[in-house]
């Protein structure tokens, strides 16, 4: 069982709200494989404590959690009326060069776990912004205005930029020998990719409070974001 502190992961909180920094890994909610959640240590932390929405499993960073049923409430409304800012930071194969890039197209979730851009699915919409552009990788803000399944993931897909390891839309892993000029492999060693998971990360999130004060959370990478960031930044050339 994953050993990890709740109080660690906090990044805001008042008496009505609390946003914390999800671990990649570790499900959001209740998941039937795992014996561990977010939900699950946050009630340990403070009962009263409920997740307003969810991440995927490996996605890491903001989510948002009420304290009570006023605060729950008032949080569904804005996700329901799409007022709540949500930007995403994903690190993806082949260079792109994205500027207020928009994106709409329909999602249909499959049986399966995964998704399809369908036109009897549902409507989506994703604006890309390119960050930051390395020798063969680029790392794209994502700002999703609805909240479907997959969404990122496979609207970068669409667009030819898988995220990196995320097999399921297409997605290659990063290896240090793909951009690293002198790279030696001991004679015995396989190569294991920089990351284990697809390098998705919600990077800040924005909503109103119950006095309709807007507040804004920003979560800093995990060490295997950092990681790959470091390396991508050093072999940019």
């Amino acid at each position: 069982m994953m050993k990890l502190d709740f109080k660690s992961l906090v990044l805001f909180e008042d008496e009505n709200f609390l946003v914390a920094n999800k671990p990649p890994y570790i499900s959001s909610l209740d998941d039937r494989n795992n014996d561990v959640n977010l939900q699950m240590l946050a009630k340990r932390y403070d009962e009263s404590l409920s997740a307003c929405h969810r991440l995927d499993k490996e996605t890491s960073g903001c989510l948002l959690f009420a304290k009570n049923a006023e605060a729950y409430r008032h949080a569904s409304i804005q996700f329901e009326k799409r007022t709540v800012d949500k930007v995403y930071h994903a690190f993806v194969n082949g260079i792109h060069e994205f500027r207020n890039l928009k994106v709409e197209l329909p999602i249909l979730s499959l049986n399966k776990g995964s998704v399809v851009i369908d036109f009897k699915g549902k409507p989506a919409t994703t604006i890309f912004n390119t960050l930051e552009v390395y020798k063969r990788h680029s790392l794209i803000e994502c700002r999703p205005e609805t909240g479907r399944m997959h969404q990122i993931r496979i609207h970068l897909s669409k667009k030819e930029a898988p995220i990196i390891n995320d097999p399921l839309y297409g997605g290659s892993p990063l290896f240090l020998s793909e951009i690293k000029k002198k790279f030696n492999l001991g004679k015995y060693e396989e190569e294991q990719p920089l990351i284990k998971r697809f390098a998705l990360h919600a990077f800040a999130l924005s909503f109103r409070s119950l006095n309709n004060e807007e507040v804004t959370v920003q979560a800093d990478y995990p060490k295997d974001l950092r990681v790959i960031e470091k390396q991508l930044k050093a072999n940019r050339y």
